[in-house]
């Protein structure tokens, strides 16, 4: 796990800060959460395989939906705030993500 991951909520423009997407995408990986937790629990109760593997989709599909929200929101803040200064007076600051980052992003998982 990187640094970033362990030190909890970042300060910069590249977190998420719109409540209503918060809120959609932790909606989304309780679900997730709670499927997966179903999924532990057939595979360790001798399941049904094709029913295991069905709800095991359904996990990684909520789990790529909420992914790709994030990174649809850090586009939508990108491109409204990316024209506004920041504190410095900078429209450029290194915390913004870049196309790239927002394209490395989304093919992690395409």
């Amino acid at each position: 796990m990187s640094q970033s991951q362990t030190d909890g909520p970042e300060t910069s423009a590249a977190t998420l800060h719109d409540a209503a997407a918060v809120k959609k995408v932790a909606n989304r990986l309780r679900r997730a959460h709670g499927q997966l937790a179903a999924v532990i629990a057939a595979v360790e109760g001798g399941g049904d395989c094709r029913q295991v593997v069905t709800q095991l989709a359904a996990v990684s599909s909520a789990l790529d939906r909420a992914g790709f929200a994030i990174i649809s929101t850090a586009m939508r803040q990108c491109l409204v705030e990316g024209d506004e200064p920041d504190s410095e007076g900078s429209t450029s600051g290194p915390t913004r993500l870049t196309v790239d980052e927002l394209e490395k992003m989304f093919l992690t998982l395409a």
